[in-house]
C-alpha cells in the first residue's frame, strides 16, 4: 500500500497520513514564518538604531571639522569640506548655520532617483529624520549642522539580507517538510501494517499474519501485543477447529468400531441415490446383522462382544472397494453403501467377499476365539427401490430372510438377484 492510499471502506474520510501531514505541515509553515517575521522585526530594529547612530556620529565628525571655517564664517571653506565629507558619508542632505542661524553652506547629494513602492516605505522607516549637531568653538556653540541620513546604501543591504533570509527560510521549511514526512513515515507506516493484518485476520481468518517490528518505541511495543493476541487467537483457533473435527467425527461416526453411524449413513445413502439416478448407474445397500452375537456377549462379557464388533467391522471394511461405505447402524447391525455398480449382481459379489471374510474365526481378549458369521440381505437401486429409505427398508426385510435361511448366507429383496443377473 503506498504512502498516499487511502483505506479502503471509509468514503471521503481523510487518512490518518493526510491528517498528519497537513497538521505538521502547517505547524513547520507557522513555525518558519513566525521565525521569519521575528528575525525581521529584530533585524529592522537594529539596522534602524545603526542607522540613526551612524547618522549622528558622521554629524560630530563633520561639526568638528567645520569648527574653523563656521568660527571665520569662511562660505567657501565651509562648503568645500562639508562636500567633502558627506559626499563619502550615507548622508541625504546637511546645511551648516552660523551663530546667527544663518545658512552658511548646504550639501544635498546629487543625481538619485525618488524611491518608489515597498523601498519608499523602507527607506522612510529606516530615516530618523534631521539630526542636528552643535558646532562648537572652546565650548561654545558657534554654530548648528543639520544632516539628514541617506538610507540607500542600508536599504540594499537590508534587502540582499532579506534575500539571504527568505532563501534559510525555504531551506528551513523543506528540511521541515521533508523531516516530518519521514516521522509520519515512520508513526503511520506500522499503523497501516495493524490496519492490513487485522483486515486479513477479520475478513480471512488468517491468524498466521504477523506485523513487522517499527522503529518506534510505543508502536513497536503495539505491535508485539498485537502478535501476541495473535498467537493466542491462533491457538484458541487451533484447538476450536481440533474440537469442531472432534465432535464432527462423534457426531457421525460409531465410538467403539469407528465406522460410520446411522445418520450419516443415511446421508450418504441419499447422495449416492440422487447421483446414481442423475447418471443412469446402480447403488447398493448391504443389511448386515451377526448371527450370534447375543450368545457370544451373554458366555463371554461385553468387554469380548465389543471385540468383535470392532473384528467385524475391520473385516468388512476391508472387504469393499475403496469408494464403498461402510457403517454400523445398531447394536450388532451393519449397513455397506456399494454406490457407481456396473451391474446388480456386483452387489452379490460384495456380499460374498464379506461372508468369506467372516469365516475365520475372531481371537477373544481371554485367548479364546469365536465364529461370528453374518446374514446380510441386499437391495440395488433402482431395481428394488426408487428411493433412499425404501431401498434401506427392502435392504432390511432381505436380511432378515437370510438369518430365516440359518445365516451366515445372503439374500436379495424382491425380486430376487442371482450371480448370472
Amino acid at each position: 500500500m503506498s504512502a498516499h492510499q487511502p483505506a479502503r471502506g471509509n468514503g471521503a474520510r481523510p487518512t490518518l497520513y493526510s491528517v498528519l501531514r497537513r497538521i505538521h505541515l502547517g505547524v513547520a509553515l507557522i513555525a518558519v514564518f513566525t521565525a521569519g517575521v521575528s528575525l525581521t522585526a529584530l533585524g529592522l530594529t537594529a539596522l534602524r538604531v545603526y542607522a540613526d547612530h551612524n547618522v549622528r556620529l558622521v554629524a560630530r565628525s563633520i561639526a568638528y571639522t567645520l569648527e574653523a571655517p563656521v568660527v571665520f564664517r569662511d562660505q567657501a571653506a565651509t562648503g568645500e569640506t562639508l562636500a567633502a565629507i558627506a559626499a563619502s558619508e550615507d548622508i541625504a542632505r546637511a546645511t551648516v548655520y552660523d551663530h546667527g542661524n544663518h545658512v552658511l553652506a548646504e550639501w544635498q547629494r546629487p543625481g538619485q532617483a525618488p524611491l518608489t513602492g515597498l523601498r519608499h516605505v523602507l527607506s522612510e522607516w529606516l530615516s530618523m529624520g534631521v539630526v542636528e549637531q552643535p558646532i562648537l568653538h572652546q565650548t561654545q556653540q558657534v554654530g548648528m549642522l543639520r544632516v539628514s541620513g541617506d538610507p540607500r546604501n542600508l536599504l540594499h543591504f537590508l534587502l540582499r539580507g532579506a534575500l539571504g533570509l527568505l532563501g534559510c527560510l525555504l531551506l528551513t521549511a523543506v528540511g521541515a517538510h521533508y523531516l516530518a514526512s519521514r516521522l509520519l513515515v515512520q508513526i503511520v507506516e506500522p499503523l497501516r501494517n495493524l490496519m492490513r493484518v487485522a483486515h486479513a485476520v477479520r475478513s480471512k481468518r488468517d491468524f498466521a499474519q504477523r506485523t513487522p517490528p517499527a522503529s518506534i518505541a510505543e508502536l513497536n511495543a503495539l505491535s508485539e501485543d498485537f502478535n501476541g493476541l495473535l498467537d493466542e487467537l491462533q491457538t484458541w483457533q487451533n484447538q476450536m477447529q481440533h474440537e469442531n473435527r472432534s465432535l464432527a467425527h462423534r457426531a457421525n461416526h460409531d465410538a467403539l468400531t469407528g465406522l460410520l453411524n446411522r445418520a450419516a449413513f443415511v446421508e450418504a445413502l441419499e447422495h449416492a441415490v440422487r447421483h446414481a439416478a442423475a447418471n443412469d448407474e446402480y447403488a447398493a445397500v448391504l443389511y448386515l446383522d451377526s448371527d450370534d452375537f447375543k450368545n457370544i456377549n451373554d458366555r463371554h462379557g461385553h468387554a469380548a462382544g465389543d471385540a468383535v464388533l470392532v473384528a467385524v467391522a475391520q473385516r468388512i471394511r476391508a472387504s469393499l472397494r475403496a469408494g464403498d461405505t461402510v457403517a454400523r447402524i445398531g447394536g450388532d447391525e451393519f449397513a455397506v453403501l456399494a454406490a457407481a455398480l456396473r451391474a446388480p449382481r456386483d452387489a452379490i459379489h460384495i456380499a460374498e467377499h464379506i461372508l468369506q471374510a467372516m469365516s475365520a474365526p475372531i481371537d477373544l481378549p481371554d485367548g479364546s476365539t469365536v465364529q461370528a458369521s453374518l446374514s446380510i440381505g441386499l437391495a440395488v437401486f433402482p431395481v428394488h427401490a426408487q428411493g433412499s429409505q425404501a431401498l434401506l427398508h427392502a435392504a432390511d426385510a432381505a436380511m432378515y430372510g437370510a438369518k430365516r435361511r440359518s445365516g451366515g448366507t445372503w439374500q436379495s429383496a424382491e425380486p430376487r438377484l442371482d450371480v448370472t443377473q
